[in-house]
């Protein structure tokens, strides 16, 4: 497979300000394609701000504004991953984050793992989706999920190459964050041989929140690829080296997964 450009994009995203974090999520997204980028990633929930108990922040996913993000997604061939909450037809909340790819209908991942601050408020997705492009396969988790190591490798099951971890974590300082991601993200690189990509909300947010930011890469070997710990809105472009997987995915004492007995844990 062909080296894959990621775009991780450290975002300040205010609440109740969706027309303004669209158009920022919009330009950005023109930005990353003019790095020919192949993915472009936002922070959870960036396109409506973090605040999970103010439930008016919820939005319908209208055919109006989602066309803007096809449309991008389909004129420079590439993947938009961006978030939201979301109220579903249902009437239901959910930490929602979707994907624009050309040629496919918008695919959507649902937080499965809520926080004790947002179970009050949101309702738990059950779909542990793997999605497809440019011969990629890729899987989502949102923040909270990022510390279940078993969905991690439900989606390494499922073949997937690389996770994203979109967050919107306010705890800690930007050397703090990285250090509590460095605790837990490589570990979920290496025990399931795939890429890592995290990123997170930055600055405040209205709504009495302030976010560390940073963002973070890590290879399927779970050494760290690249991390950016500026607190600032900031785009940082990875060029991930696909044959990677194929190294370690074919080294006999690398590889774990083919030597899991699941029979003893589900």
């Amino acid at each position: 497979m062909q080296n894959i450009r990621v775009t991780l994009v450290v975002q300040n995203c205010p609440v109740k300000r969706f027309a303004h974090n669209l158009d920022l999520t919009v330009k950005h997204a023109c930005a990353a394609a003019r790095h020919n980028c192949d993915f472009v990633v936002f922070p959870e929930m960036n396109l409506t701000g973090y605040c999970p108990s103010d439930l008016s922040n919820a939005v319908t996913l209208d055919s109006g504004w989602m066309d803007e993000l096809n449309r991008l997604a389909q004129k420079h061939n590439m993947a938009i991953l961006t978030g939201l909450v979301e109220k579903a037809d249902s009437r239901k909340i959910y930490a929602t984050h979707l994907v624009f790819r050309p040629d496919q209908p918008v695919a959507l991942y649902r937080k499965i793992h809520l926080s004790p601050f947002e179970a009050p408020y949101f309702s738990c997705g059950d779909d542990v989706g793997v999605f497809k492009f440019k011969g990629v396969h890729f899987g989502i988790q949102l923040c909270y999920d990022a510390h279940f190591p078993e969905l991690s490798t439900a989606m390494a099951l499922k073949k997937a190459d690389i996770i994203f971890f979109p967050h919107a974590s306010p705890r800690g300082t930007p050397v703090e964050k990285s250090a509590s991601w460095k605790r837990h993200l490589t570990a979920r690189a290496f025990d399931n041989a795939v890429f890592v990509a995290a990123v997170n909300q930055v600055g405040r947010n209205d709504a009495g929140l302030d976010f560390p930011g940073i963002s973070m890469m890590v290879g399927p070997d779970g050494f760290l690829a690249g991390e950016n710990i500026a607190y600032e809105n900031k785009m940082y472009t990875h060029v991930l080296d696909i044959s990677l997987l194929e190294h370690i995915r074919t080294h006999k004492m690398r590889y774990f997964l083919p030597n899991r007995r699941a029979n003893l844990i589900e």
